[in-house]
């Protein structure tokens, strides 16, 4: 436990606070520690005042979203994880003007929601990211995205907390968005303006199937996973190849460690069982990034992210 935070450090801020908080099991891989503190800020001058006083005292701070491409180690984090599970930060709204329509969405509002939401509502542009696990502000601190599109397509607009706790507001295009990253150095995301076209609800619903379909084909979906583990690489002639491909031609579907393996139905996608503990996908993602460059010449990295205790940087 870091001994810089007591109970009395959160006097006076409305944030329910919960120590040696089990995060791991926040996640989609179900697996791995707890932090030392789990803060759930009521609002969002909490949140801000959090901010401040976290980095004010040189207190590590994470915020922590749906959990889906993220693993914690076996052994925990330490300083304080945020979380913005109150209704205030899922909140989502529609200002219309003219022919198209801004949807301001806050950062812990659920993006497969939000996009069903918008469907119903016959606007056009989010349905690209349809069965992309993420909150909003993890969708678009990572530029989400896939086969069909990225969350930066529509996104016009974003307002984050400064170190100092303070709202700054930014048009989209201020940041560098490339595949599957975004130069977006604030701690915190707070909302995002996606502008979206009216279009008819049907014909967005039928889309967002036949990605679901798409998806349901292709990947182990049934299986405990975070997704796919490794973003896709540049090859050697500036080319985009398939992250899967390379894996599946090293050999590695079905290898395993312990209760982790490499599905055999997407070698992108690590999967566990209910005896798999993180050190097991560490070790797996360790393996296969090793083999893949031994084969091929070409370094993976990794998509999903692991938070480890007392580590300088998250990998």
């Amino acid at each position: 436990m870091n001994t810089l935070i007591q109970s009395d450090f959160f006097t006076n801020i409305d944030v329910k606070i919960q120590f040696d908080a089990p995060i791991g099991n926040m996640t989609y891989f179900d697996l791995g520690g707890s932090a030392d503190v789990l803060a759930l800020p009521q609002s969002i001058d909490a949140l801000s005042r959090i901010v401040k006083k976290c980095y004010n005292a040189g207190i590590p701070l994470r915020i922590l979203g749906k959990g889906a491409n993220l693993l914690v180690d076996d052994d925990g984090v330490e300083g304080v994880v945020i979380k913005l599970s109150h209704d205030c930060f899922k909140a989502c709204s529609v200002d219309a003007k003219n022919a198209a329509h801004n949807l301001h969405c806050m950062a812990g509002a659920d993006l497969s929601q939000t996009i069903m939401q918008s469907a119903r509502e016959g606007l056009q542009g989010l349905e690209g990211l349809s069965g992309i696990p993420a909150s909003i502000g993890g969708g678009i601190q990572m530029n989400a995205g896939g086969k069909f599109g990225s969350i930066v397509d529509s996104l016009t607009s974003i307002t984050c907390l400064s170190e100092n706790g303070e709202l700054i507001s930014h048009s989209s295009d201020e940041f560098c968005f490339e595949y599957r990253q975004s130069n977006i150095t604030e701690p915190i995301i707070l909302s995002g303006t996606f502008t979206l076209t009216p279009d008819d609800p049907i014909v967005i619903r039928d889309a967002i199937k036949e990605i679901f379909a798409w998806k349901k084909s292709m990947q182990p979906l049934a299986d405990t996973s975070a997704g796919c583990a490794f973003k896709n690489p540049i090859n050697k002639i500036n080319e985009r190849v398939s992250a899967g491909k390379l894996i599946d031609e090293s050999g590695l579907k079905g290898f395993s460690i312990g209760g982790a393996m490499v599905s055999h139905q997407h070698a992108n996608f690590i999967t566990t069982n209910s005896t798999a503990k993180a050190q097991d996908v560490i070790a797996i993602m360790h393996e296969v990034k090793k083999r893949v460059f031994d084969n091929t010449g070409i370094h993976l990295q990794q998509e999903v992210v692991v938070w480890s205790r007392n580590s300088e940087t998250d990998q």
